[in-house]
């Protein structure tokens, strides 16, 4: 799947294209989140408030506009972890993050496929994408590592392996997710040593 969008492809865009294009997102995402991907452009456009041709000239196919929403989410969780990283708690920063993850993606086939690297998606796209998500996690990791809270045997892609496997157990619907993923986060946390009887 290839994509014409000039923001992806890095071409710089005027003020008014940047802001037509960050609804057209917006609105698509909501839209295909309520209702699927059967809602046409034209409805998407209308919703928008911009022309049928507006959002052609950003995103020539219904694929290509799903596909840029991707991306856009796969960025955004990345820089989201990042700002975790930074905050005064990186330990439940990084719980409420891999909970979020997890919720939101089970609600989503297009980003629990993006996350595994799977789907039709443009490979090249969603691995830069994907490489912003990982780098955040990194850092969350990291802080949360530094303060005592997860286990320092872990790696960002050890981390990235139980949260898609939460989202595979998640999506068979076999358990409960609040339950699975209790269960991986208190794995990921560091053993406390066992304590014997004195006597």
């Amino acid at each position: 799947m290839t994509s014409a969008d000039p923001a992806v492809a890095g071409r710089p865009l005027r003020a008014d294209a940047r802001r037509n294009r960050a609804r057209v997102l917006e609105v698509a995402q909501q839209v295909f989140a309520e209702e699927g991907l059967a809602v046409p452009i034209d409805e998407i456009a209308r919703r928008a408030g911009v022309g049928v041709g507006t959002v052609y000239r950003h995103f020539p196919t219904k694929d290509a506009l799903f596909e840029a929403i991707i991306v856009e989410r796969l960025r955004g969780v990345g820089e989201a972890a990042h700002e975790l990283a930074q905050g005064p708690d990186a330990g439940r920063g990084f719980f409420a993050f891999f909970e979020l993850m997890v919720r939101d993606a089970s609600l989503n086939k297009a980003l629990f496929d993006a996350l595994a690297a799977s789907g039709s998606f443009n490979q090249e796209l969603t691995s830069e994408a994907r490489q912003v998500m990982m780098t955040g996690l990194g850092e969350l990791l990291a802080k949360a590592q530094e303060a005592g809270e997860v286990r320092a045997d872990l790696t960002a892609a050890d981390v990235k392996t139980f949260m898609v496997g939460c989202l595979a157990m998640a999506r068979q619907g076999t358990a409960d997710p609040g339950l699975i993923v209790g269960v991986v986060c208190d794995g990921m946390r560091p053993v406390s040593p066992v304590r014997t009887p004195e006597g």
